[in-house]
């Protein structure tokens, strides 16, 4: 009986397991490998370059664009959605009317693709007849045609409107998770001893969500590192590279420009920041189960 039991469960396992090697550690450990290579994705016969693609990398200078954009767009992806999500859970939390149906609203994004979201930003964006303008034309009395996606200056910023827009909800849902753990009796005797709405948020409210905090930001740094659909869409790396992340240069230096082992090396930079901004949360983690465990 035991032997069957064991059968049925390595037959259970097998198909799962199979489809993670395939799909997750053999991609991995071949960009590993093509990333010694001058492989140009089609020719079965390329030269190993030994480490020429990392070197190629520190003198780069559109991966150094990629890396100062992904640092901005990491620091947004954890400050925007992590604060307007703690907003939106305090002031649902304190039982606005309507407060249910504001948390179905303000999740919605959530759940809808990222493709869905740039195109509906897209649209916003528009310079004639995009949202955006026609509310500034509205506030102001001018007209602007302002093309907010294809200036060097503000398309970055408004893609990354974009991406906060669609991550709030959750961060929105976890805060509200934490604010469910914090004992009523303790704000209680807050409000008992004078302090206002504020003091109590600011010397109570906000230290107890440290563990749904360290949880919010680590999903936005994993989520931002992850963030290539929405900028494929609404941008393309553009213009003139100013919204190109590392993602995104890796995929233009691989499918683009056919430089697969050069593409591969940037991947595997970038497999390690994940590895080590991963690292820290797990240490991170750990800290914060010691102290509030």
């Amino acid at each position: 009986m035991e032997r069957s039991t064991g059968y049925w469960r390595v037959a259970l396992l097998a198909l799962p397991v199979t489809v993670f090697a395939v799909f997750i550690v053999w991609p991995l450990f071949s960009s590993f490998y093509y990333s010694f290579t001058d492989w140009n994705g089609f020719n079965p016969d390329y030269d190993f370059v030994g480490f020429t693609n990392y070197a190629k990398i520190i003198t780069d200078k559109l991966f150094l664009n990629a890396v100062i954009n992904t640092v901005i767009w990491m620091l947004a992806a954890i400050l925007l959605p992590t604060a307007l999500g703690l907003a939106l859970a305090l002031l649902i939390d304190s039982r606005v009317p309507g407060g249910a149906l504001f948390k179905s609203i303000f999740y919605l994004p959530i759940c809808l693709s990222a493709v869905v979201v740039g195109q509906i930003w897209i649209w916003i964006y528009q310079p004639d007849w995009g949202l955006l303008n026609t509310v500034i034309a509205q506030v102001t009395g001018d007209h602007p045609r302002y093309a907010w996606l294809a200036k060097p200056d503000t398309a970055l910023g408004s893609v990354i409107v974009a991406w906060s827009w669609q991550q709030t909800g959750l961060s929105m849902v976890i805060f509200l998770a934490g604010l469910t753990s914090i004992p009523g009796d303790l704000l209680e005797v807050c409000e008992i001893e004078g302090a206002n709405v504020w003091q109590r948020t600011r010397i109570v409210v906000i230290p107890l969500l440290t563990p749904a905090t360290v949880v919010v930001v680590a999903l936005s740094v994993i989520n931002s590192l992850k963030g290539f659909d929405i900028l494929y869409i609404m941008t393309g790396g553009g213009p003139f590279h100013s919204s190109d992340t590392l993602a995104m240069h890796m995929y233009n230096e691989s499918f683009k420009k056919y430089l697969m082992g050069y593409g591969s090396a940037i991947s595997v930079v970038l497999f390690l920041i994940a590895l080590t901004v991963i690292r820290i949360y797990f240490r991170e983690l750990r800290r914060v189960d010691e102290i509030y465990g």
